[in-house]
């Protein structure tokens, strides 16, 4: 039973801090919807989407958890949400946030977490340019749900929902915050493994 686990594949940066259980599996899914859910009140509000600290988190659990822990954390960020815990942007909650402009965004996530932590299962993670494209990539996911669900939104409420009016409302406010966000997060888990290695050699020495 104590070989029971939820992570599967190659171990990631939260392997070598906690060793793999059920237990540890299920906290650390948890602790990654948490700091998504506080980071989403680090907001500037606009409108149809705000600018939040939420991708910044969530790439930071995907690649620190890996595919499986790291999409799990984000589903049941959804889904804690969806079921009425103000844990979206602006303390916001339930079933019409999703169904709102933002959905496809929060639904995102999930794969951008998926993607972010395969590819720190790959070592992604380990170095500083690497790091930086993966984050990138885990963000360019997260707008590949968010802007057609924004889309289709936006023409629902007779908004403007051209290609020009989507990427404005969408992608083009967020295109500087997304690159500093990658290079703030690669330098985070980059620094973080340096100071996992030194920690080992430290213990190996002794």
């Amino acid at each position: 039973m104590s070989n029971l686990t939820l992570a599967l594949g190659r171990p990631t940066l939260a392997d070598r801090i906690v060793s793999r259980s059920l237990v540890a599996d299920v906290a650390l899914i948890a602790a990654g919807a948490a700091l998504t859910a506080v980071s989403a009140q680090i907001a500037v509000p606009l409108w149809p989407v705000p600018v939040t600290g939420q991708t910044l988190a969530v790439l930071l659990v995907g690649v620190t958890l890996g595919a499986v822990r790291g999409g799990l954390s984000m589903a049941l960020y959804a889904i804690v949400g969806i079921v009425g815990v103000p844990v979206f942007s602006e303390s916001s909650s339930g079933w019409s946030v999703v169904a709102g402009p933002t959905g496809g965004y929060i639904i995102g996530f999930i794969f951008a977490a998926i993607l972010t932590g395969w590819l720190a299962q790959r070592e992604w993670d380990r170095k500083l340019l690497r790091a930086f494209v993966a984050f990138l990539v885990g963000s360019v996911v997260t707008f590949a749900f968010g802007l057609p669900w924004l889309a289709t939104y936006l023409g629902a409420v007779g908004a403007p929902n051209d290609l020009n009016s989507v990427l404005a409302a969408g992608l083009y406010p967020f295109v500087v915050g997304g690159v500093v966000k990658s290079i703030l997060g690669a330098g985070i888990i980059t620094l973080a493994w340096l100071a996992v290695g030194r920690r080992d050699n430290r213990n190996t020495q002794q």
